[in-house]
């Protein structure tokens, strides 16, 4: 089970409008697990708009009359059946800060693997690659309009996500997120690790990591007591990566505990962590950079970086601690 951070996620969604796409099928289908989720929301002071496009038959007025009585407080709207569904949704309002569609599935890459978050431009590109493997074939007209509607800066963010127990939920309120994220105003800031929030977050991070037995475990005591060595990189606010600075001598510094949240994989998050890592390194006087993993993503990003893979002399007191891990060097320039 995800681990909900409430607290955290909750500010940047209080008073917002978040806007609920579920075709006829998916609502019968998931019909509690739909409510549950949007009931949820509005405990934690969202605004929640479910839009349906079920056809006002006599056998759908029991639910219609359902969702209105478990949601008193939601705006919900019927869209005619007749219409484009996607379409409808999207031009619901000139500008939307959220759009949440329930579907089948989320979005997936070329090898087949779920794409968390990702820009429009890249959005396109997986239309391109992937396109008939997406299970509602109107969803990929759909894609495009939604990737317009961004662009235009008539929508912050839209999520697809596969309808089910707790998506929702774990889509808005969990660092590893249940769908694909499509945005392209991501606001990345760098800072120390401040709060008992930051630290819970960054052990869940690292945590992961460690489970796939590329990083040494921390607790959640070493973590606290040691905040003032450990850095994260927050998207809208919220921590999706981190970095641990180990001081080797007067010039050199180790880059520990790099790890960015599975969620934000692929978006150059991690270049963006180490670079603002070694400029803000570089301005206390530091001029040399190391870092030890077997990690293959590290790799490849080290060596884009301009990292070499040489275990030197000098420090071989340090390599002696993890022998059969490779160290990746880098001098500033």
């Amino acid at each position: 089970m995800p681990k909900l951070y409430l607290k955290e996620y909750a500010r940047a969604l209080a008073g917002r409008e978040i806007f609920i796409a579920c075709r006829e099928g998916i609502l019968r289908d998931y019909f509690q697990d739909i409510i549950g989720d949007i009931k949820f929301l509005v405990r934690h002071d969202a605004r929640p708009t479910l839009l349906h496009n079920m056809p006002n038959r006599f056998a759908n007025q029991k639910l219609v009359k359902t969702l209105g009585q478990r949601l008193p407080t939601t705006a919900i709207v019927r869209i005619n059946p007749e219409v484009d569904f996607y379409d409808a949704v999207l031009n619901h309002r000139a500008s939307m800060f959220k759009v949440i569609f329930l579907e089948r599935r989320y979005l997936i890459d070329d090898r087949g693997n779920k794409i968390n978050a990702i820009t429009t431009g890249r959005a396109r590109e997986t239309l391109a690659d992937v396109g008939d493997l997406i299970a509602n074939v109107n969803f990929k007209g759909a894609l495009a309009c939604i990737c317009e509607k961004i662009e235009a800066g008539q929508c912050d963010r839209a999520h697809i996500l596969p309808a089910g127990k707790h998506t929702i939920k774990h889509e808005l309120f969990t660092v590893e997120g249940s769908g694909t994220l499509i945005a392209n105003n991501f606001e990345e800031t760098f800072r120390q690790v401040q709060t008992d929030d930051d630290v819970a977050i960054v052990h869940r991070i690292l945590t992961m990591y460690k489970r796939s037995g590329f990083l040494k475990p921390r607790s959640k005591s070493y973590l606290s007591n040691n905040r003032h060595h450990f850095f994260v990189t927050a998207i809208d606010g919220i921590v999706v990566g981190c970095i641990e600075q180990k001081i080797i001598d007067a010039q050199t510094v180790e880059l520990g505990a790099l790890a960015i949240s599975t969620r934000f994989r692929n978006q150059r998050v991690g270049v963006h962590t180490v670079k603002s890592f070694m400029a803000l390194m570089r301005e206390k006087g530091y001029t040399r950079f190391i870092s030890l993993t077997n990690n293959p993503r590290l790799k490849e990003l080290y060596f884009q970086l301009g990292f070499v893979q040489e275990s030197r002399l000098e420090y071989q007191a340090r390599q002696a601690q993890s022998p059969d891990v490779e160290m990746f060097f880098c001098k500033a320039h």
